[in-house]
């Protein structure tokens, strides 16, 4: 079994590609691949509809690439932060272009399993609901989801203490001022890689359960 993994952050090694990898630990007897979108050309969709007969999306980019493991994949692992309460761009972009599989009732995507990583530094849940509700419009049969706090940029910009919009003040107030302990980072949150870990586990239990179920 193939488990794929993609990571939509562009903050290499920052909070979104910790938990996946920390999901990852906790996935058993797979094949894996742990992909990070942001060094990637992954346009949008442009509805040109080029895909509607035979399922591959004809934009020349990287994504065609992806196409390949995605197709080959049981099972995905996808990770994004939150922007501006949404589901940050890189992230979406690619998700839009699954939609060369949505034609044809969705046959190829049909029941692969998803597990989802959601993080941010304030609502961290937020972009893992949008990632479920895509998973249901490709029928990608949806494991878990966890959501966990991260670091946002306004913690290291350098104006983060007397920004009044920045997300140091939204969280703890005005006047705070910027110490090691109140920056979110995932090795204060150890429910939180028990919680990934498990997950992967799940996730583990779930493809042997599809496997025994087609034998």
């Amino acid at each position: 079994m193939k488990v794929l993994a993609i990571s939509g952050s562009p903050r290499k090694g920052k909070t979104t590609d910790r938990v996946i990898e920390e999901v990852l630990k906790g996935v058993e007897g797979c094949e894996t691949e742990f992909i990070r979108l942001a060094p990637l050309k992954i346009s949008p969709c442009n509805a040109c509809l080029g895909c509607v007969t035979d399922n591959v999306c004809k934009i020349k980019d990287d994504m065609v690439t992806l196409r390949e493991k995605i197709v080959a994949a049981d099972a995905f692992i996808i990770g994004a932060p939150n922007y501006f309460s949404m589901l940050n761009g890189i992230t979406h972009n690619f998700l839009e272009r699954f939609c060369q599989f949505r034609h044809q009732s969705c046959r190829i995507l049909a029941g692969k399993l998803g597990v989802v990583v959601s993080t941010g530094g304030v609502q961290p849940e937020i972009p893992g609901q949008q990632i479920e509700t895509i998973f249901s419009y490709y029928q990608i049969d949806h494991v878990g989801t966890i959501a966990v706090h991260g670091a946002a940029s306004c913690f290291t910009c350098g104006h983060g203490e007397g920004c009044d919009v920045g997300a140091v003040q939204m969280m703890y107030g005005p006047g705070t001022k910027i110490t090691d302990d109140i920056i979110p980072d995932l090795s204060k949150q150890a429910e939180k890689i028990i919680e990934a870990q498990e997950l992967g586990q799940l996730l583990t239990k779930r493809l042997a359960q599809k496997v025994a179920s087609v034998a």
